[in-house]
């Protein structure tokens, strides 16, 4: 499995508008977490008509409110529609509830990380009726996407890959077609394993410096200068240290993926002792109430261990 670059140059975020007077292809979003209000605002502000739909019809006033329009019916409404929900069961539930407009030349990118298998038989089902259907889930926060500065990963037909040429840069700097439909969502989930793993070794250090009586800013930066350094230092330390834990990404939502690369794991015969504790600790932190909060907030479970009397 070689994914393929459709682009490699990251995205400015407001200079790629389209001139003047002219309008971009109208894009359905179904789904209005962080990543759908996230692309949604993205593609508006780049120029495209946008039309959006969620199971809970508030989400979408500030959206709309912005110049997106509400659709009871996106599939019908759209050729082409994102699909940002939370798991693969959402998915498949919510797109079965609107399988009367299920229809040729109707194309599917599906944004949500879920499993490759479901991935897979949703792309099977949806072409029965001559629907078109690619995975895409993402790499990176809510915030890269909505600067198109996220990666994107995409299985599915190359022809499909090729139809959304003028998409891809808007939802991505970089996006790599990954061969059949499966491929991506175990791209990204191996990526969210390291990720996650970076993002705790990360909370674990800074706590460890604030043990030592270090400043936490000073060990940010000597680790951002050294090779300890990883990307979740640019995108979390700051989260961390100030704690700062409005979501772009929630704990629970990384913990349902590590559940998700755990099982995958299981069934291929593997354990994955970091991943394994890394589960645990989420829990412990969706248990303390932080699982609505940014996924940089497993450094306060790391803070009140610190905290806690020793014996």
């Amino acid at each position: 499995m070689t994914p393929a670059h459709r682009d490699d140059t990251p995205a400015e975020p407001l200079s790629d508008s389209p001139p003047a007077g002219t309008r971009r292809p109208r894009v359905g979003i179904l789904g209005l977490g962080l990543m759908g209000s996230a692309f949604a605002d993205r593609l508006l502000r780049t120029g495209h008509e946008v039309l959006v739909w969620n199971r809970t019809r508030d989400k979408a006033d500030a959206l709309v409110e912005a110049g997106a329009r509400w659709t009871d019916r996106p599939l019908r409404d759209c050729d082409t529609v994102l699909v940002c929900l939370y798991t693969d069961e959402v998915v498949r539930s919510v797109l079965e509830s609107m399988r009367a407009d299920w229809r040729p030349g109707l194309e599917v990118i599906d944004t949500t990380t879920g499993d490759p298998g479901a991935a897979h038989a949703m792309a099977a089902d949806l072409e029965v009726c001559g629907v078109s259907y690619q995975e895409a889930p993402v790499s990176g926060s809510s915030a890269q996407a909505r600067d198109g500065l996220a990666t994107v990963f995409v299985g599915g037909t190359s022809e499909a890959f090729e139809r959304q040429s003028t998409l891809w840069p808007m939802l991505g700097a970089r996006v790599l077609h990954c061969g059949p439909c499966g491929n991506a969502s175990r791209l990204k989930l191996i990526t969210n394993l390291v990720l996650g793993l970076n993002r705790l070794a990360l909370a674990e250090g800074l706590a460890y410096a604030e043990a030592m009586g270090v400043e936490g800013t000073v060990a940010l930066e000597a680790m951002k200068g050294s090779m300890a350094y990883s990307r979740a230092m640019d995108a979390k330390g700051t989260k961390m240290l100030q704690r700062d834990y409005t979501p772009q990404a929630r704990l629970s939502q990384h913990l349902k993926d590590l559940r998700l690369i755990l099982e995958s794991a299981r069934k291929a015969g593997l354990d994955l002792p970091l991943g394994s504790l890394h589960a645990r600790l989420l829990e412990s932190a969706e248990s303390a109430g932080m699982g609505d909060l940014d996924n940089s907030a497993v450094m306060e479970l790391l803070r009140l261990r610190t905290d806690s009397p020793k014996t």
